[in-house]
């Protein structure tokens, strides 16, 4: 039996570059669209989320030091970020660990940049929040999910859960 025990490390790479750094990731709640519905049929009020359309998708960035690549995710416009990790697995069957290998896919805007404070010996708290448009994770090479917003995509395992709809909009 395979037990996933802890994320060893992680870096993050914006696309085209080299490594911007590392830094504490807050990855985004995704949090459906609802609507209410009630009436005829049904006993009280549900919350009906609206499939494959997510409310604002926030991914912050946590950075130990003030750089000259995190503060130019201030740019105004879309930025790539390709966060690759690996997360240590005990297979306690054979009694050894193994490595499992997270990529997570992010592609959004500047919402906010923290520059964080100067003081010494210590870390400056810089932060850049992203909202996110796109998102896509990957654990242990397989696709687990995905959304692009401006192209009406949800995918989870491998299920595009708008497929239908983009047909029916005449987007396929």
């Amino acid at each position: 039996m395979n037990v996933p025990e802890l994320l060893r490390n992680f870096r993050v790479y914006e696309e085209g570059y080299d490594m911007i750094g590392t830094a504490d990731v807050e990855m985004p709640t995704m949090e459906a669209l609802t609507e209410t519905i009630k009436g005829a049929g049904i006993a009280g009020e549900i919350a009906a989320p609206v499939i494959g359309h997510l409310g604002s998708a926030e991914t912050k960035l946590n950075w130990r030091t003030v750089t000259n690549r995190n503060i130019s995710l201030a740019a105004p416009k879309a930025h790539t970020l390709d966060i690759r990790g690996d997360q240590q697995v005990y297979d306690s069957t054979a009694g050894e660990y193994k490595t499992c290998a997270i990529k997570l896919l992010v592609v959004g805007s500047p919402k906010s940049t923290e520059l964080g404070k100067l003081e010494p010996a210590t870390t400056t708290g810089t932060a850049n929040t992203l909202e996110t448009t796109y998102l896509k994770l990957e654990i242990d090479g397989k696709e687990k999910l995905e959304f692009d917003k401006y192209n009406y995509i949800f995918k989870v395992d491998g299920v595009d859960y708008l497929s239908e709809s983009r047909e029916a909009l005449g987007l396929a």
